[in-house]
């Protein structure tokens, strides 16, 4: 599997050309250049994936197999840091989602970004981020995906603010990039911490299930906790930064500034779940050696997805309403990570979340593609200058329809399999944690198909825009995405996903807790034929139950306030209150002291300047009375 190399270089390189070549290329070259570049990498992800399930299997499990490895910086004899490639069966299920997602979103934009400034940019940009999330995910180290982490933080920020001339896209970027910083410097702590005490970076070592490594820093504590416990929590909270999870979250639904088919690959499909899979690659150790923060970390979950769903039932921004589900699932994932037990049966929550992980990719890059294409009929990101589309845009209504069937959780959507799954983790963990996510997905399917319904349905006046721009179904290059993506919701829920994710202790079994799903399938249908009844025809009654909870929809309207309380900290403590007095201490004290050092010194230096004068004379009088004065001394002290 040398050959997997290609799939990490290969972006790379066309990054390289395609940004250094930029204007000198027409447009299109550009795109098509990149579209067939990914497109080889994607068939080479396939072919890798094949070959790894279909030879790999030993002892009951998958063997994890590294085709390449350097050393690239060597602190010690035992911690040393490898530049490689990982294939094992979480990383092949990753090269396989964002290779294809990445291959959807470069074939979708050479309709959509047609005719917009920066257009070999944007390609450049889209192939540095597939670049650096491939890195991360093939990562044999912590400190490697730490690197490659960074790098689709860079990526991301670029992407985000491509549209740098609009003030809300370039301060929607520097939300992303500062609050991911922060939480990324706990990330980095987190690796120190747990390096110095385990002498390693590897991955391999860590998950091992080797437990002395972890003697050491098990045996110290800190403020209570175990040393090992604070160093994953560390690591954890840079994987809630990066996949949003409350309260870091505040940066994803301002991200929505950048094209729309970049939100579809990276904040739906591949970088918010990088947090996920951080978790998941070192899910030994939290389950093994530290199950009170994969616990917290349920628990986050759990509230992150509860909070974002709220959120989403009342947004009018269609892809702000995608950008609160997103949080909300991988809220789920997370979750399913934490209440999971490891190996064999115990190990359903993990299989369930990476199974998620799996199908959200698709059904929601779907659901942003989507909202792209009527987005790009309608010209407007509002509901309310949407409604009764279905006839005029029948492949996007369908489409659209799939994938909202699939994240509400109806069968035989792939949603429904992978949520079940959770769901069942979740009541075998604790039950009021299971009917709390049920509720979640009831809430899920309510606001997807109000949605739906407002975009496709709803028989509200004809806005202005209507008649300034004919609505018309999007080309095909923008369509045929969308089907392509849609086929793989309907069958992804039939793969037998337990097969390929293993561990040490054995393969992960799926089998329909009949009970959970019939419940879940119930909460869903509850939550759609409620949004049925608000949503398919215009009718008063979203305004007065909007009149009814008037306190908790502005409230919710307003994301309950956590990005003014951060402007409040932000500005009113860290600003006026820490950074105001330490700019006062430095331009007063600090320049202060040094001027007075410099004023003294050149008032000094003009006083004695006349010794230095360049006359002989005054130089023989000086020489005559110095001797004179140290003979006097001489004598006097003899």
């Amino acid at each position: 599997m040398q050959y997997a190399l290609v799939i990490l270089l290969l972006p790379l390189l066309n990054f390289l050309v395609t940004g250094l070549m930029d204007t000198r290329w027409k447009a299109r070259v550009a795109g098509t250049i990149s579209t067939v570049a990914i497109a080889v990498i994607t068939l080479l992800s396939y072919v890798t994936a094949y070959e790894y399930f279909t030879t790999r299997f030993q002892d009951g499990s998958y063997q994890a197999f590294i085709p390449f490895e350097l050393n690239w910086l060597r602190f010690t004899d035992t911690l040393q840091v490898k530049l490689g490639l990982l294939l094992d069966p979480i990383s092949v299920m990753m090269l396989v989602v964002v290779t294809t997602v990445s291959l959807m979103v470069h074939l979708y934009s050479l309709s959509y970004m047609k005719g917009e400034r920066g257009f070999e940019r944007y390609y450049a940009f889209l192939s540095l981020f597939t670049f650096s999330m491939l890195g991360l995910v093939v990562a044999t180290n912590i400190f490697q995906m730490y690197i490659f982490w960074e790098l689709v933080g860079v990526s991301s920020y670029l992407l985000i603010g491509f549209y740098y001339t609009r003030p809300a896209a370039v301060a929607a970027a520097k939300k992303a990039f500062i609050v991911t910083r922060f939480a990324d410097l706990f990330f980095l702590a987190g690796i120190l911490l747990l390096s110095y005490y385990t002498q390693t970076f590897d991955f391999t070592a860590l998950t091992s299930g080797d437990g002395r490594m972890f003697g050491t820093i098990g045996s110290l504590t800190f403020m209570g906790g175990s040393v090992l416990s604070w160093a994953m929590a560390l690591i954890f909270i840079g994987g809630a930064g990066k996949s949003a999870l409350f309260p870091l979250h505040i940066w994803l639904p301002d991200a929505m500034e950048g094209p729309t088919p970049v939100s579809a690959l990276i904040h739906a499909a591949t970088m918010v779940v990088a947090g996920v899979y951080l978790v998941a690659r070192l899910f030994p150790v939290y389950a093994v050696q530290t199950p009170e923060v994969l616990h917290g970390i349920a628990y986050t979950g759990l509230f992150t997805a509860l909070f974002s769903a709220v959120i989403a039932c009342v947004q009018t921004d269609i892809k702000r309403v995608l950008a609160f589900s997103t949080i909300s699932q991988i809220g789920f994932m997370m979750v399913g990570l934490g209440v999971s037990g490891y190996g064999a049966h115990e190990g359903l929550g993990y299989m369930a979340s990476l199974f998620h992980l799996f199908t959200h990719a698709m059904f929601k890059a779907l659901l942003f593609l989507g909202a792209g294409s009527v987005i790009h009929a309608v010209h407007s990101n509002s509901m309310d200058d949407m409604g009764q589309l279905r006839k005029r845009m029948p492949v996007t209504h369908l489409t659209f329809l799939v994938a909202c069937l699939a994240i509400a959780g109806i069968p035989p959507f792939s949603g429904f399999f992978s949520k079940d799954e959770i769901l069942a983790a979740a009541f075998h963990f604790s039950p009021p944690v299971g009917w709390i996510l049920s509720g979640i997905a009831g809430l899920t399917a309510f606001y997807m198909f109000r949605l739906y319904y407002n975009i496709f349905w709803n028989d509200k006046p004809p806005t202005s825009r209507h008649a300034e721009h004919p609505v018309h179904e999007s080309p095909a290059l923008m369509t045929l995405p969308l089907i392509v993506l849609a086929l793989i919701t309907l069958v992804a829920g039939f793969i037998p996903f337990g097969r390929f994710v293993t561990s040490d202790r054995g393969l992960y079994t799926i089998s329909l807790d009949w009970q959970v799903a019939a419940s879940s399938i119930l909460i869903a249908l509850a939550g759609i034929g409620l949004a049925t009844v608000l949503y398919r025809r215009n009718n008063d009654k979203p305004a007065r139950l909007k009149l009814k909870f008037a306190g908790l929809h502005e409230a919710a309207t307003h994301r309950f306030y956590i990005d003014e309380i951060y402007l409040f900290l932000t500005k009113k403590v860290v600003f006026n209150s820490i950074s105001r007095p330490l700019a006062w201490f430095d331009r007063h004290i600090v320049d202060g002291f040094m001027n007075l050092l410099a004023t003294v010194s050149n008032r000094v230096s003009v006083r004695i300047k006349g010794i230095q004068s360049g006359h002989i004379q005054q130089y023989a009088w000086v020489f005559l009375f110095a001797t004179l004065a140290i003979a006097g001394i001489l004598l006097f002290v003899v």
